[in-house]
């Protein structure tokens, strides 16, 4: 990826896979648009451990983000799995941390929207995107969900809402992306990319 090149920031917080996975097939999507790539990053757990004792970099998987990565991106998806119906601490812990950006408009008028997966089919799949697209509002961010001119939206059986991309993971074994929730994940990173086209050009 060159410095030079547009990025959506596909940043995310994941404990079983299955939303590193979202993030994955967002990242495809992205990729369908010309003239901007996808920087797909995530955020330490929080532990009782001091970020000094923590390891720099993941054992396997995304980097860790950076406050930089956020500040200069294009646009933003943000993913999170259900925490009673809201964002997992780690991802809300590193927006807490961006004071400084919203105090500087960095993220004035840049397209962002959230994905999420559940255990359960009603587990909160809706209450979690939009109290996720909360602080985004605040930072002056351009809001984009999933038109239902995507057929999958209206065909699926598993995941899939016009807030955002879903996964229904099960609460037993858990249950890989269907192919329905892999084609609303890269309608939507395409959709996002070709919105922080249009909104920077």
């Amino acid at each position: 990826m060159s410095n030079a090149t547009p990025y959506v920031l596909v940043l995310y917080y994941s404990r079983n896979g299955q939303t590193a996975e979202m993030a994955n097939q967002i990242g495809r999507g992205v990729a369908r648009a010309d003239g901007i790539e996808a920087k797909i990053r995530t955020v330490p757990p929080v532990s009782p451990d001091t970020s000094a004792s923590m390891p720099p970099v993941p054992d396997s998987g995304a980097p860790y983000t950076t406050r930089e990565d956020l500040a200069n991106c294009a646009g933003l998806a943000l993913g999170s799995p259900t925490r009673f119906g809201n964002m997992a601490a780690p991802l809300k812990h590193f927006l807490d941390g961006t004071g400084d950006l919203w105090l500087n408009g960095k993220l004035v008028g840049k397209p962002a929207g959230a994905f999420t997966s559940t255990g359960s089919l009603h587990g909160g799949q809706e209450t979690t995107l939009l109290t996720m697209m909360m602080p985004l509002l605040h930072h002056g961010m351009v809001l984009c969900g999933l038109p239902y001119s995507e057929s999958a939206l209206n065909e699926t059986s598993t995941g899939g809402t016009p807030y955002g991309p879903t996964h229904w993971a099960g609460t037993g074994a858990q249950q890989a992306l269907s192919d329905h929730e892999k084609a609303l994940c890269q309608a939507f990173g395409e959709r996002l990319a070709r919105l922080a086209l249009k909104l920077a050009g």
